[in-house]
């Protein structure tokens, strides 16, 4: 039940019949992690697209020097290693489990013979690459040309409903790594934020803004 909820789920699904979401059903398999666990290493060859059910995954790459990178954060309807499908090149990524997670797995060159099949299923995949393409460069220009705190109000505004509230869904460590920062930096600079009446802090996981404009003004 889960795999087909899984294939009904993701968006690069959502123009199929029934009967053909039936057919990539008939190749994917569905395993459950628990946080902490890896759902694929920095390295691995297998060919596989990995889709996202329940939880949240993190997505990161480690430098030579050892450094984390914190990618992107993918929670239900988002899938992942996309690109091992291809190339012949192994995963440049790291796939963390950071809550309870089901995912549907399938096998990526069965998957491919369905893209010939039905070019829905490619369009939909090249329209998501084009997306994360654009993302990686905006996070790349934005780690080149814009100070820290342009980067953090970018990010809360980003996050942030109509309301101004945000619930971040990863660590401040994970948060300050994609945002090309040290956790301390981070934690000083959302103080700064707070003193200055601009946001106020609640607890671990929840921000609130108060002052979009000043916030606004920083970019």
């Amino acid at each position: 039940m889960a795999v087909k909820t899984c294939i009904e789920l993701v968006p690069i699904f959502s123009t199929l019949t029934f009967d053909e979401m039936m057919e990539v059903a008939s190749i994917t398999t569905s395993r459950t992690y628990k946080k902490g666990e890896m759902v694929y290493f920095q390295g691995d060859r297998e060919k596989k697209l990995y889709v996202i059910h329940k939880g949240r995954v993190k997505i990161s790459r480690i430098s030579s020097s050892g450094k984390e990178q914190v990618i992107r954060i993918l929670g239900p309807g988002e899938f992942m290693g996309e690109l091992s499908l291809f190339n012949d090149e192994p995963n440049a990524n790291n796939a963390e489990v950071i809550e309870d997670a089901t995912v549907c797995i399938i096998d990526g060159d069965k998957l491919k013979s369905l893209m010939a099949k039905y070019p829905s299923i490619a369009f939909k995949v090249l329209e998501e690459l084009s997306l994360r393409l654009k993302r990686a460069e905006n996070l790349i220009e934005n780690l080149g040309i814009r100070d820290v705190e342009s980067r953090i109000a970018e990010k809360l505004l980003e996050l942030a409903d109509d309301e101004g509230n945000i619930i971040l869904t990863m660590k401040k460590g994970d948060l300050a790594s994609h945002l090309g920062m040290s956790q301390e930096t981070l934690s000083r600079k959302l103080s700064y934020f707070q003193d200055e009446g601009w946001i106020e802090l609640k607890g671990h996981k929840k921000i609130k803004i108060l002052d979009r404009e000043n916030l606004e003004s920083l970019l």
